[in-house]
């Protein structure tokens, strides 16, 4: 996944506008104005560095003079003490924006790190890790490519591109049968085809979702055992199977044993609704 340049600056001019407001009045009434320094990104813990490019543009915003030399990459595992980048040029456009700078960057290298670690622990079992919609608001795309670079998987981007039809869905529209009807008619009017897919809780609304002929099932808060039985259920379709996603209490502790049931994805909402962020630092040197 990639993030266009405009997306980018458009993100980081919202935020810096909501920290600077009226203007940084600590910086301008301490550093003299033509102070110039050089500076320092230094990882405090051990993780994957996601976000450099995002740093990167909050300086450049904040003064086109400044110099930001990254010396790691997007997807890079740092160690304590390790310098992620180094920056040089006026001091106070340096200080304006380094909040803002590692709010980003903490944050996404945090993502990052949270995935890489579900990522080994389901190492050649098959199943790929997937984010969720339970993103920070305003924040998806970074937050979504984040889990791109800890080596996980973008699940839908938002509401617009894939029907899944969960528990409320299916009450309001009168069933599965009628909610499935529905979205096929839509797809027919529109003449717009996209995936289908529906979440079940049991073994039998696992059936009947296969009787219908969606595209994705996704298995929520179902046991060890059922899911192996929703495995070998949809295995006797062959090629013709939907693709099936696990998602519902997945913690670092039980990831492995999920993915040992065969399923082809596992969706973590934890990877972006309270990750916790990288510990970085900027000094001055």
């Amino acid at each position: 996944m990639a993030i266009d340049a405009g997306t980018v600056k458009r993100l980081v001019r919202a935020a810096l506008d909501e920290d600077l407001g009226s203007g940084d009045i600590t910086t301008e009434w301490t550093v003299p104005e033509h102070q110039e320094a050089h500076a320092e990104l230094i990882a405090k813990a051990e993780g994957v560095i996601a976000g450099i490019d995002v740093a990167a543009a909050t300086f450049r915003t904040v003064d086109p003079a400044i110099t930001f030399l990254p010396r790691v990459s997007d997807g890079s595992p740092v160690t304590s003490g390790e310098v992620v980048a180094e920056l040089s040029g006026p001091a106070r456009g340096i200080l304006t924006g380094e909040r803002t700078a590692l709010n980003f960057l903490q944050r996404m290298s945090g993502i990052a790190t949270e995935t890489a670690r579900f990522c080994a622990a389901v190492a050649d079992t098959g199943a790929r890790i997937l984010d969720t919609r339970k993103t920070a608001p305003g924040l998806r795309l970074l937050d979504k490519y984040a889990v791109t670079v800890g080596g996980g998987h973008n699940h839908r981007m938002g509401l617009y591109d894939m029907v899944l039809l969960k528990e409320n869905h299916v009450a309001a529209a009168g069933g599965v049968d009628a909610a499935v009807r529905a979205v096929r008619a839509q797809m027919q009017h529109s003449g717009r085809t996209v995936k289908l897919g529906i979440e079940v809780e049991s073994l039998a609304q696992l059936n009947a979702a296969v009787d219908v002929g969606v595209d994705w099932i996704l298995l929520d808060n179902m046991t060890a055992e059922a899911m192996r039985q929703a495995v070998a259920r949809v295995r006797e379709l062959g090629d013709a199977r939907p693709f099936l996603e696990a998602s519902g209490n997945v913690r670092i502790d039980n990831v492995r044993s999920i993915a040992e049931t065969g399923v082809d994805a596992i969706s973590i909402g934890a990877l972006t609704h309270s990750v916790r962020a990288l510990d970085l630092s900027l000094l001055f040197r």
